[in-house]
């Protein structure tokens, strides 16, 4: 395993980067229940790197008991008729999380965007409907920008969350520049359809100056 200053002591499990982002949540607080890590998934995670299932937390949870890294109990509600199942990570958890987020490498973001493999394929789209999409995307971009501006002014009352709160920052501006790089894209697609229909103009005058 992993000693309490991140050092190596065994090879640490390949785990998947979910896994250690399941983990990571658990870092920020003494115990945390599926529903609790749904929520901050949503809260944060979401714009900018994962937006999980319950299922896929769950199972995520699983393989960290299994490895050692998280432990969990059942809390009885007050009226004895319900329970949760809380989490909480363990020092070889924290240890072995440390060493992932500072020794193991780095993956390239990977850009999947549909938007812009529809727009890359426009001379098969209708012009309207592909106005249509990027607005859609516009729309989209300016909504995510606005709900992870109100969740970095939320998490900066609060110090444990100084570096959650940066990130969110750093999504704020990625929304933005993605709602002007659409617009651009946009203004492009314009100059292009001007450029076609003086080129189809100018086709038909000659045709017609043949005759």
């Amino acid at each position: 395993m992993i000693d309490a200053h991140g050092d190596e002591q065994e090879s640490i499990p390949e785990l998947p980067t979910t896994a250690w982002a399941v983990l990571g949540m658990l870092s920020h607080a003494e115990e945390l229940s599926g529903y609790d890590l749904k929520k901050w998934a949503d809260w944060s995670l979401q714009f900018f790197y994962w937006s999980p299932s319950f299922s896929q937390i769950y199972a995520e949870l699983k393989r960290l008991e299994k490895h050692g890294f998280a432990t969990s109990r059942t809390v009885v509600s007050e009226d004895g008729m319900r329970g949760k199942r809380m989490y909480a990570i363990t020092e070889s958890g924290r240890a072995a999380a440390s060493h992932w987020v500072n020794h193991s490498p780095v993956e390239a973001p990977v850009l999947k965007h549909s938007v812009m493999l529809r727009a890359w394929l426009g001379h098969l789209a209708q012009p309207e409907r592909m106005r249509e999409i990027l607005n859609q995307h516009i729309d989209y971009a300016e909504t995510m920008r606005r709900r992870a501006q109100a969740d970095a002014d939320g998490a900066e009352v609060n110090p444990d969350w100084a570096y959650p709160s940066a990130v969110l920052r750093w999504c704020v501006r990625h929304y933005e520049a993605e709602k002007q790089f659409a617009e651009d894209l946009l203004a492009d697609l314009d100059k292009l359809a001007r450029k076609r229909s003086r080129r189809k103009g100018a086709g038909k005058q000659n045709s017609q100056d043949s005759h």
